[in-house]
């Protein structure tokens, strides 16, 4: 896009103007740092005298499903055969239902342009088919706080959605309760993943960074830190009526 703008002699500025984006968007998009919607394309092909090549480009343009920081973690969830979770402020993403992920993914700052935003909320909603579709089906383990069930972004369909997946006889669902609370279920989210070949791997997240390791030092920090979690929260029968009392509420 840069080269057949230079070519035309059309400034930046006039690109981001003719597109309705800003200069410093435009100059992201040909720095590859952030994808080129097809209006910008169809926009540079008509000003460059591109004659349809720049247009043409939309047909490979794919929208990345996940953040480029979760990539690695998505892969290694892939080849999970044992899923700890804990969150602190969010319902687990393989527990959303699409209307809470749409909620949370069309809060991002800056936007996300529209094409990206329904890539993110597919991509999410197919992340769950690992809850009932492998082979070998993987153990999972989430432990939520109640402040995550407090949020008013959850509604009553998405308490139901909780309590049927902790139906599932491979998934042990936990609730932690404010008054169960320990000075390490409020230092951040965190996943502890094991592979068939024993394996593990730890992942940490906050806003803006996110760090997937095998260092066995980090995984035993983790690792002792959900199992202290775990065994604060209220046990998964009492977490379901936990959540079941607080579905009627919201139903009332």
């Amino acid at each position: 896009m840069k080269r057949w703008r230079t070519k035309a002699n059309v400034s930046r500025e006039q690109l981001a103007e003719a597109a309705n984006y800003s200069p410093d968007t435009i100059k992201s998009m040909e720095q590859g740092v952030r994808m080129p919607t097809s209006r910008v394309l169809d926009v540079a092909d008509e000003l460059c005298g591109a004659e349809g090549l720049l247009s043409a480009a939309k047909d490979y343009l794919q929208r990345e499903k996940f953040p480029k920081r979760a990539l690695h973690f998505m892969e290694r969830e892939r080849e999970a055969i044992s899923y700890w979770s804990y969150e602190v402020a969010l319902i687990p993403g393989l527990l959303q239902t699409e209307a809470y992920a749409r909620a949370l993914i069309e809060g991002y700052v800056p936007p996300l342009d529209e094409q990206t935003l329904e890539h993110r909320i597919a991509g999410r909603l197919e992340r769950q088919s690992m809850l009932t579709d492998r082979k070998v089906p993987v153990a999972f383990a989430f432990v939520v706080y109640e402040a995550a069930l407090r949020s008013p972004l959850v509604d009553g369909e998405q308490l139901r959605r909780l309590l049927s997946a902790s139906e599932l006889r491979n998934i042990v669902l936990q609730v932690l309760p404010f008054e169960r609370s320990i000075p390490s279920a409020l230092m951040g989210p965190m996943v502890l993943l094991e592979t068939s070949d024993h394996e593990r791997s730890a992942y940490t997240e906050c806003v803006f960074i996110s760090d997937l390791t095998a260092d066995s030092a980090i995984v035993r920090r983790v690792t002792e830190r959900l199992t202290l979690i775990r065994a604060q929260a209220l046990s998964p029968s009492e977490s379901a009526h936990f959540i079941e009392r607080m579905a009627n509420d919201h139903h009332g």
